[in-house]
């Protein structure tokens, strides 16, 4: 009977290490492919969320709530939009106010997770003494500007774009710190192609006198640029596209462009280039061709990233404004 009794708990034994075993051996596979899913992640609009996508590599998948082409500035969110950011892990906004609809998509969402504010630390153009204008001269950027808000822009200086790159880093890698430094690295690389473009950015503009760097867009979306560049711009509106230009605004424009001897009117993506296109006819100015200002273009097209967009402009501003191609 001893015996007996001895065999049973023994096979109960093996039973259980097996059982352990096999338990231990689904935890083993379970567990990496668990971690190996990449971050959920939201950012506000479509130039960020390439910045984000250049950081995190394949370590996240990135949600942009203000898609291509899309004016972020009169943007509505929809209860999808809510659902993205309750599912988010992280969210990345520019701020400066540039998404007055956020406080409230957040709330609605329930969302208790971190908010990064990919501009904080930016200087805006006001706050750097020697890069701004108010008389709208050359190393201005016009003489319509909102003096009463910050201007959101911040991107539209290659060397902001560096701080936002290093709060993207920062913020990935105490999300998923086991991969920091592969964040740490990516940032490193995309700094330099950054910096790279910066440098021959400034050559490019260098090259055409200054008398001729004047141009009119559809809004006030190039302070930034105006101050690191060199470029005057004359904007049809202001920081934010909500309305239509008055008939004031447009004969403003229609004086500033025959006094200050404008080079080239440039349309934007995510505006009506129609009226800009009046004012070219009306006053003789030429249309140098279209800007992206706050949202790239779909995927697949000229300016589907932050550093095409960018180089992008350039190449259009300066082929604009000088009257000759670039080689």
């Amino acid at each position: 009977m001893f015996y007996v009794i001895r065999d049973r708990v023994r096979r109960v034994l093996i039973i259980q290490g097996i059982q352990k075993f096999l338990l231990a051996c689904v935890c083993f596979l379970v567990v990496p492919m668990l971690s190996a899913q990449p971050l959920p992640v939201v950012a506000s609009f479509s130039i960020l969320a390439d910045m984000v996508r250049e950081v995190g590599g394949p370590y996240v998948e990135v949600t942009s709530l203000v898609g291509p082409n899309t004016d972020s500035h009169v943007f509505d969110p929809t209860p999808a939009d809510a659902k993205r950011i309750a599912s988010a892990r992280l969210v990345f906004v520019n701020g400066l106010g540039f998404e007055g609809w956020l406080d409230r998509l957040v709330k609605a969402s329930g969302y208790r997770g971190p908010i990064v504010i990919a501009s904080k630390g930016v200087k805006t153009p006001l706050q750097l003494k020697d890069a701004h204008d108010h008389a709208g001269t050359a190393k201005g950027h016009g003489t319509k500007h909102s003096h009463g808000a910050p201007d959101p822009h911040a991107w539209q200086n290659l060397a902001n774009a560096e701080r936002y790159v290093e709060t993207i880093r920062i913020a990935l890698a105490a999300a998923l710190p086991a991969h920091s430094a592969v964040f740490e690295q990516r940032a490193v690389d995309y700094i330099k192609r950054i910096r790279a473009l910066d440098q021959a950015a400034k050559a490019q503009i260098a090259a055409v006198a200054v008398e001729r760097r004047r141009v009119i867009t559809s809004h006030d979306a190039f302070g930034y640029f105006a101050a690191a560049y060199g470029v005057t711009f004359y904007p049809l509106q202001g920081l934010a596209t909500g309305s239509e230009p008055s008939a004031a605004e447009v004969v403003r424009v229609i004086d500033l462009i025959k006094k200050n001897k404008v080079s080239a009117i440039f349309t934007e993506n995510i505006s009506d280039p129609r009226v800009l296109e009046r004012i070219a006819k009306d006053s003789g100015a030429k249309v140098g061709g279209r800007l992206y200002a706050d949202a790239l273009t779909e995927p697949g097209t000229l300016a589907d990233t932050y550093l095409k967009m960018f180089q992008h402009n350039v190449t259009t501003i300066v082929q604009g404004i000088s009257g000759k191609a670039i080689e």
